[in-house]
This record gives C-alpha cells, structure tokens and sequence, in this order.
C-alpha cells in the first residue's frame, strides 16, 4: 500500500462513520453492510504504519516532444527522467553528508527513483520515493524510517531548486545552494539544460506543494543561474576571533581584523562537537579557512568545514 491508497482508506473509514452515525441504532439491517465495510477497513489500517508508506511525486513535461496527454517522444523521455533521477539521488546523497566532489554517487541504486505510473494532464511519470521498510526486521524500522525522510527532504529540496532558481532572488538561491552540495546543484542544471534544449518544460509535484514552469525560456534561466558559472564555489582565509558559536544550530560569528563587520556562518558535519571552538578558540587570534558559496550576486554563505582549518597565531 502507498501512501495514497492509505489516505483513501481512511478517508473511506470516515464517511462509513459519518453514515453509521445517521442511521439509528435500531436499524440493525441497514446498519449491518456498513458497519462491516467499517471494520474490514479498520482492521486493514490497523495493519498498517503509516510512516513507513513510500511517498510519490509527479513529474510532467510539455513542450516540443509532448504530444498533449496521449504521449511523449520516447528518448526525451528515457533521458529526461534519468537526468532527474541522477539529480534526486545526489540530492539524497548531500542530504546524508556522502557527496563529494568526484568519483560515484554514494548509493546510488539505493535511492533509485521507481516508476509506478504515468502522469496524465500533460503527460509524465509518476515516481514512488525509494523505501528500505520493505521486508526489514521490526527493530529495524526507525533507522529505515529516517533513512526514507532524507529522500522525501531531497525531493522537496528538488522542487525548491525550480522554484527559487526561476522566481526567487540571489540571496534566497545562495542560501539554498548553501544546504546544497555544488556536485548535486550541477546535476539539476544538467537536467533543467536538457529539457530546454529540446524547447520543453515541467512540473513536480510532492506532498502537498507543486510548481510549474511557465515555458522553455524559463527553464533555461533557470539553468543559467544553476550553471556553475554563475556559483562561487570557493575557499577564504581570515584572521581575527571567534565571538562565540550556537552549538544547537551549529552556527558561528567570527570578527576578520582587516574588515568591518562579523562573518556569521555555519558548522560542517566533520566537526562532530561545535562546543570545542568555545573551549579552545573563543577570544584567541587565529587564522581560519572558511568555504565560500555564492550565487551571483547574492551574500556570500560561509561554513567552517574541520577543525585543521583553525589555527591560533598568538
């Protein structure tokens, strides 16, 4: 059972209920066929943990190989869906802190996007998230529960991706591709600059939020801005203080003695305990290299990635 087919039974659950309620009690007869729809279904959704029901998104396409809702051109879209299943899954794989620069996608076949349908009204895919619940050992269930939420969180981070990058400002791009690895922001470039080429637009749509491009111009815009020429991607070095960190949001206010100002930045995942820079480094002139992320002409994003970029100079 997916998730939607959850939702229907329950909603099922609930207009049986609703009739059961205007029919009265002395009406044994009539009352009967409903009552038992009533427990078959509740037995049904007793059975079933709805955490651990695989989430679908909706992608369609239209455009030049869009042949209204009766079809689509078959190499469009055998390419289309693999470029976007190769965004998806490195998203998945920032997400879980694994990506790097070069070399293969950590779990690649893992996250496998799985198609279940095709998705009328232009015409495209309907793809079920990838779950480990299947099969898995009870005690198992809230490790593979959180391993499912980091694919729902990169789908979602899929569709901001085509929202911000073609309606939202630089700063709101810096700081989504700041969440972001820049390798997993390439991949989704690549996708949006093959379907414009091809003079073609899409829609996704996930839980309760969609959006659509408005045509191919946007697309390619919106690739532009992805592209990465227009991110800086980049390392800084700094001298100054640590004014203090916030060990809960893992962020950090640092003062560079050669300018006006505080960085404020956040604190990479390699550093397992933030409270070591209040220990050792709060007050005390050091040297610290910082990663930079910039989207055009947006404010910069900074992130301290490991404690050997740190080093005291008095």
């Amino acid at each position: 059972m997916n998730q939607e087919e959850y939702i229907a039974l329950a909603s099922e659950i609930n207009e049986l209920e609703t009739i059961l309620a205007q029919i009265p009690a002395d009406r044994v007869i009539d009352r009967m066929s409903f009552e038992t729809r009533l427990n078959h279904a509740k037995e049904a959704i007793a059975r079933i943990n709805p955490r651990n029901l695989p989430k679908k998104a909706r992608l369609t396409f239209r455009g030049n190989p869009v042949f209204g809702s009766h079809g689509i051109a078959a190499e469009f879209a055998s390419k289309a869906s693999t470029s976007f299943t190769e965004a998806f899954t490195a998203i998945v794989a920032s997400i879980n802190e694994n990506l790097r620069y070069m070399g293969p996608i950590p779990d690649k076949q893992k996250n496998q996007l799985i198609i279940t349908g095709t998705a009328i009204g232009s015409f495209g895919f309907e793809y079920e998230l990838p779950s480990e619940n299947a099969g898995s050992d009870p005690t198992q269930l809230e490790m593979n529960y959180e391993s499912s939420n980091h694919t729902e969180v990169a789908m979602q981070k899929l569709e901001d991706l085509f929202r911000v990058a073609s309606e939202g400002n630089d700063d709101e791009l810096s700081e989504l591709v700041d969440e972001i690895h820049p390798r997993a922001v390439k991949k989704v470039a690549e996708f949006l600059t093959y379907i414009s080429d091809q003079e073609a637009w899409c829609g996704l749509d996930f839980d309760e939020s969609s959006f659509r491009f408005s045509g191919s111009n946007q697309v390619r815009n919106s690739a532009q801005r992805l592209n990465a020429d227009n991110i800086r991607d980049t390392t800084e070095e700094f001298t100054g203080r640590f004014d203090g960190t916030l060990p809960t949001s893992r962020t950090f206010e640092f003062k560079p003695v050669d300018q006006k100002g505080i960085l404020r930045g956040k604190i990479g995942p390699d550093i397992e305990d933030s409270h070591v820079i209040n220990r050792d480094y709060l007050g005390k002139m050091v040297r610290v290299t910082l990663n930079v992320i910039q989207v055009g002409q947006g404010r910069p994003r900074y992130t301290l990635a490991k404690l050997e970029d740190i080093a005291i100079t008095e």
